[in-house]
């Protein structure tokens, strides 16, 4: 049970989080370009390998932290589905540059964000 409980605790923060980084954001960029949630994309990709560094490799954490911080919390604070979902509407609505854009880079900075942080963390 307690499982759950620190992933619905996890999930319940990674969204308030999520919420306030995209209100934070929104009113520089409005819709013409989704960068609050790209931002969240590449952070939680940051958070999720130093976690896995830390929490999986290195045991500095223990393994109850894993449920909370890596599946509650950064699964609630990552935006898969916001992100494909913003994709398609600027796809939709004739931005096809501009959608193409957002995809490569949420996906390049994520994996780059993910990857550096697995590495520097490595190292420290």
């Amino acid at each position: 049970m307690i499982h759950w409980l620190s992933v619905a605790a996890g999930g319940a923060l990674g969204a308030m989080a999520r919420y306030g980084m995209n209100g934070l954001l929104f009113p520089f960029f409005g819709e013409r370009f989704p960068l609050g949630t790209l931002v969240v994309n590449v952070a939680g990709s940051l958070l999720m390998g130093v976690f896995y560094v830390l929490i999986i490799e290195r045991g500095l954490i223990s393994p109850e932290w894993r449920n909370f911080a890596m599946v509650g919390f950064l699964g609630a604070f990552t935006t898969f589905s916001a992100f494909s979902l913003e994709s398609l509407a600027l796809w939709q609505n004739g931005h096809l540059l501009t959608a193409l854009g957002y995809i490569l880079l949420s996906v390049i900075l994520s994996l780059a964000a993910l990857a550096t942080a697995v590495y520097l963390t490595r190292i420290f």
